[in-house]
């Protein structure tokens, strides 16, 4: 019988990516599959800070693996953000269009251009069990946000978003295109050496 693995998420377009990442060697699993807990503060400063909290938490209540990663866009105009925020950069309860089109108002403000909208998704993820981190690894890639979204796959700012070498959104590519270039896809590459050292 394959291995669980939790994924500390409730987002189910996290999870389905992961899922499908890694393949049919682990059973996937969400927060969505065990009895409701209270969500944990992500109160880190940084992506790594925050996945640490999150796969420390969930693996209280798990026997098993926990992975839990912290992701998100950094655009060099806006000084970095929405970074660590990029989940609830309109507020405590925002939605995923809500974010997008904050973005697109605070771009146009900075008057940002061409090469001013450079940007980079980043992820960290973290492994735990019983409480304890006992690996964390970070991916990122890097291109452009557009003027405008284009593109119905994917899931938060996928659709504004250009990976270098590429003239597609990531919500434009093929998920198998997207699952083998992307910065979860990348953490994930780093993370998997551990995961099978631990089955």
């Amino acid at each position: 019988m394959n291995p669980r693995l939790l994924v500390a998420t409730g987002n189910c377009h996290k999870t389905a990516e992961i899922g499908s990442i890694l393949g049919p060697a682990w059973v996937v699993l969400d927060l969505t599959a065990l009895p409701p807990t209270p969500p944990v503060e992500e109160t880190g400063a940084t992506f790594e800070a925050n996945a640490r909290l999150k796969a420390s938490a969930a693996s209280r209540g798990f026997a098993g693996i926990v992975l839990a990663d912290d992701s998100g866009l950094e655009v060099d105009a806006l000084g970095g953000r929405p970074g660590v925020r990029s989940a609830r950069y309109a507020g405590p309860h925002a939605t995923d269009a809500g974010n997008r089109a904050l973005l697109l108002r605070e771009l146009a403000a900075a008057d940002a251009r061409g090469s001013l909208r450079s940007a980079r998704f980043r992820c960290a993820i973290a492994l735990a069990s019983e409480g304890a981190v006992w690996a964390v690894c970070e991916g990122r890639v890097e291109g452009k946000i557009l003027d405008a979204e284009r593109g119905t796959g994917g899931f938060g700012y996928d659709a504004m978003f250009v990976p270098d070498g590429f003239d597609q959104t990531f919500a434009e590519l093929p998920p198998a295109v997207k699952n083998a270039i992307s910065h979860r896809a990348r953490a994930l590459a780093a993370v998997l050496p551990h995961l099978q050292s631990a089955r």
